[in-house]
């Protein structure tokens, strides 16, 4: 499981001109699954997320995480992370999950953090062409793998 975590003033993502999923002030999650990936990757990802320290606290050092702050979180699916552009310059994207295992566990992954985090999650549409706008703060923009 691969995700591009940045934290944001705002962030929105949209569908067929309509806004499926907005935030203020807190964190942009683009998540890609890949194959093998299962409940125990998901569980640690949504975990890393939410106690990532990389908002300021009052000395002005990244010390505070999502939670800390009370921001919200915007979860995108995105199976482009898995991208392999090495070869080439098509990228194939045989590493990442198919829809059909892909898409019930980043069901699964929305279910456990609005179950388990005490801020807003918003999402994006699986599968679905997405325009996502944000406001990098910061910037402020991390690589997370397990």
């Amino acid at each position: 499981m691969r995700a591009v975590v940045q934290r944001v003033t705002s962030a929105s993502v949209s569908s067929g001109g309509e806004v499926i999923g907005a935030i203020g002030h807190g964190l942009l999650v683009l998540v890609g699954i890949g194959k093998g990936d299962a409940s125990d990757q998901m569980r640690w990802m949504c975990d890393k997320i939410a106690k990532l320290r990389i908002f300021y606290d009052d000395s002005g050092k990244m010390n505070r995480s999502v939670l800390d702050v009370g921001g919200g979180i915007l979860l995108v699916s995105q199976f482009t992370l898995y991208g392999d552009a090495r070869k080439g310059t098509r990228p194939g994207f045989d590493a990442a999950a198919p829809p059909s295992v892909a898409e019930p566990l980043y069901d699964e992954m929305v279910r456990h953090m609005r179950a388990t985090l005490p801020v807003p999650v918003e999402t994006g549409r699986f599968g679905a062409d997405m325009s996502v706008a944000l406001v990098n703060d910061g910037p402020v923009t991390l690589l997370l793998e397990r």
